[in-house]
């Protein structure tokens, strides 16, 4: 199944939508957060990104999803270096996002599709 990596500043944020999106999807979809800088600062580590790819690749891919400005830097620059095209950044809203990748991974979608689904989430509509 396609794995998932929630990127944000804030560790609370990332391990709590982590939680969220793992209850939906169930146990079989991995999905790891990365989230926070050192010693509980609000931030976002590389090295914590990384590992948390690591972690959520179980050959079929990775979609990551990441809340705002650095974050988003900081996973552009990790995929600078892996150019197989396995771990994919989502252009995507990260609430909405995680919950549509987790359930269409947890459906045994291909990577593509996984990634279509968090980018879809964008529109939709809340009332």
């Amino acid at each position: 199944m396609v794995g998932i990596v929630l990127v944000s500043h804030s560790f609370e944020l990332a391990h709590g939508l982590a939680d969220l999106a793992s209850q939906v999807a169930g146990p079989e979809v991995r999905i790891e957060a990365a989230g926070g800088g050192p010693e509980g600062t609000l931030g976002t580590s590389g090295e914590v990104v990384r590992n948390a790819i690591d972690r959520a690749n179980s050959g079929d891919g990775v979609v990551v999803l990441a809340d705002l400005g650095s974050s988003i830097l900081t996973v552009r620059h990790l995929l600078d270096g892996l150019p197989n095209g396995h771990v994919r950044l989502a252009d995507a809203p990260l609430v909405e996002g995680a919950v549509a990748a987790a359930v269409t991974s947890s459906a045994g979608q291909p990577l593509e599709v996984v990634l279509q689904a968090a980018e879809e989430a964008r529109g939709a509509h809340k009332l």
